[in-house]
């Protein structure tokens, strides 16, 4: 057993607003340079929705993370010999149309506009090539379905479901996807990148790229099935996001979660076995990636993991932080988060709860089942998102979500403890009261437990820039 440590993000979709707060302090700080224009570390979807870039998640079109050739592992797009033959040539790049071509104003023309009888007027004008354009795409286009009724066919989230009836006006439902690099266990833009300059951080797991070594290939951009590695075209180099490093380095919070109005994330430590990453992302089958991916996760509890992670180096304030980890309940523990896509077989650790939504037909006679397909947002659709069209674990996270609502509106409301809900989704009370208390009421230094690198020394100024996170503690 190879005992490694991630940092991991959960984001509770039953309460994000799509207020896109989080997206503009990752804006401003990380992408505020020229070239940076139409990257988004950070955005906020609207589903159902082909999304940033257009279409992101249909493999079909990109090509992008891993799949299984004759029970074989391979990346989608063909290895070394397939990336040598096209490398002045990658048919599966993403173009600048599938983003968005970006634009600005010239305000000066209107501030300095003379008196006249109408308003005065401006066009948009490109920022790439300073000529005046027609807007037709942007990283927010779908944003409240807006245009959803001619994109939304589109949607490869609608399979095994029919899409017309879903985007009638009585029928059509909708949600927010916030979206941030997936910093994967298996990551496909690391292993198609020909330079080496992608690489996945020992001490954290955080996916990094090494300005200095990357070449501008461009193989990490359409490698990455969730498309959130951008080519900067001022420096001919590949940008990502990198989890706010410089802030987890201190105790800190990533921006996206730190501004969340809607306290809908949370980021934690998790520990795995990284010996069996090959194991867990070869799986059989798209529905059993899931599963496996849940058993390589490490009980921080388990007095036997403690007593190896310390042999093998981890240090006690990592060890600390893992056993108050929010996030490794959620996922493991408890069970209602999930990961994104997890066909795509990169082993995403950013997990998403799935949202509760209004009942269509409400009465009296709904039973726990019944409730569940009765949702305004089908099963099958989050499914096809979260699991790989495994319905299972998400009806087992929807029904322990709404237990946890009924539980405590019997026990706030109507005085009384109904045991029958709890037991009916196999959690405590206890749990119940915990669960509760995490998802609605828990301060920031509940939702964000992280490490901080203890203060040994005064060569702290002597040492900087010769180590990294796991060397200072």
């Amino acid at each position: 057993m190879r005992i490694k440590v991630q940092y991991a993000m959960v984001l509770n979709l039953d309460k994000c607003l799509g207020c896109h707060t989080c997206s503009i302090p990752c804006k401003n700080v990380w992408t505020n340079r020229k070239g940076t224009e139409y990257m988004w570390f950070n955005n906020v979807e609207t589903k159902p929705g082909i999304g940033y870039p257009r279409s992101w998640e249909n493999q079909r079109v990109h090509r992008g993370g891993w799949h299984l050739n004759a029970g074989r592992l391979e990346l989608k797009a063909g290895g070394r010999v397939s990336k040598g033959l096209n490398i002045f040539h990658n048919p599966d790049l993403p173009t600048i149309d599938d983003y968005y071509e970006p634009w600005t104003y010239n305000y000066e023309r209107l501030v300095n506009s003379p008196q006249r009888k109408h308003q005065p007027s401006i066009q948009p004008q490109s920022q790439l090539t300073g000529e005046p354009i027609k807007l037709k795409w942007g990283p927010n286009w779908e944003d409240d379905l807006a245009g959803v009724g001619e994109t939304g066919p589109g949607d490869v989230n609608f399979k095994d479901l029919d899409y017309s009836v879903y985007l009638k006006f009585r029928n059509i439902f909708m949600f927010y996807l916030p979206r941030l690099c997936e910093h994967c266990l298996n990551p496909a833009c690391v292993a198609s990148c020909p330079s080496g300059a992608l690489y996945k951080r020992d001490e954290d797991g955080i996916v990094l790229v090494d300005q200095e070594r990357c070449r501008g290939w461009r193989y990490c951009v359409s490698g990455c099935p969730y498309k959130k590695v951008y080519f900067n075209w001022k420096t001919g180099r590949s940008e990502k996001c990198i989890f706010c490093y410089p802030r987890i380095e201190a105790g800190l919070t990533t921006l996206c979660s730190h501004s969340c109005v809607g306290r809908i994330r949370y980021v934690g430590v998790l520990l795995y076995d990284a010996d069996r990453i090959l194991e867990a992302a070869s799986a059989p089958s798209d529905q059993e990636v899931y599963p496996a991916h849940l058993g390589i996760l490490l009980d921080p509890e388990d007095p036997e993991i403690q007593k190896v992670a310390a042999a093998q180096g981890i240090a006690d304030s990592i060890l600390s932080a893992a056993t108050r980890s929010p996030v490794y309940r959620l996922i493991k523990k408890w069970k209602l988060a999930l990961p994104l896509h997890p066909e795509f077989r990169t082993l995403p650790m950013v997990w998403y709860i799935p949202p509760l939504s209004p009942v269509k037909h409400h009465t009296e006679s709904i039973q726990e089942q019944d409730f569940i397909d009765n949702l305004r947002i089908p099963v099958t659709y989050l499914a096809n998102l979260l699991t790989a069209g495994d319905q299972a674990p998400v009806r087992l996270a929807l029904k322990r979500l709404s237990a946890v609502r009924r539980f405590m509106r019997s026990q706030r409301i109507e005085n009384k403890v109904d045991r029958e809900v709890s037991e009916s989704v196999g959690l405590s009370e206890k749990t119940i009261e915990e669960i509760f208390r995490l998802l609605s009421l828990a301060r920031l230094e509940d939702r964000t437990v992280l490490p901080r690198a203890p203060v040994k020394g005064d060569n702290l100024f002597d040492s900087r820039g010769t180590c990294g996170f796991g060397d200072s503690i």
